[in-house]
């Protein structure tokens, strides 16, 4: 399993895994107690949240393009990382530098705005 080294890799890593319906990877991407808001503002907590959305929405086969991802904002072990995808919805994720250096995302709106 690959692992982000850079907070921009994580979005990387996530059009690799999820287009592949890797889910496991896929959630290894975020800390044990992250939070993703989905759909209506619901917010899944937890990797085992996380994990029973992305199943869903995995089972219906869909694929991911990358967008124009912007440079992060990077504050010591903190970072803000955001994409604007080819649809148009801006994405807005957080992310923590781990104890092993990697970078993985506590905290991901993927739709903050759409234009």
């Amino acid at each position: 399993m690959k692992k982000a080294l850079h907070p921009q890799d994580i979005t990387e890593l996530f059009l690799e895994y999820i287009n592949s319906g890797n889910i496991d990877n896929l959630v290894s991407l975020y800390e044990d107690d992250a939070v993703l808001v989905i759909e209506n503002d619901t917010i899944a907590q937890g990797k085992e949240e996380i994990k029973k959305f992305y199943a869903t929405l995995v089972s219906n086969n869909p694929k991911f393009e990358k967008g124009i991802q912007r440079r992060p904002l990077i504050n010591k072990d903190i970072a803000l990382t955001s994409s604007r995808l080819i649809n148009g919805v801006v994405t807005a994720e957080v992310a923590r530098k781990q104890p092993d250096g990697t970078w993985k995302w506590f905290i991901d709106q993927p739709v903050i705005a759409k234009e």
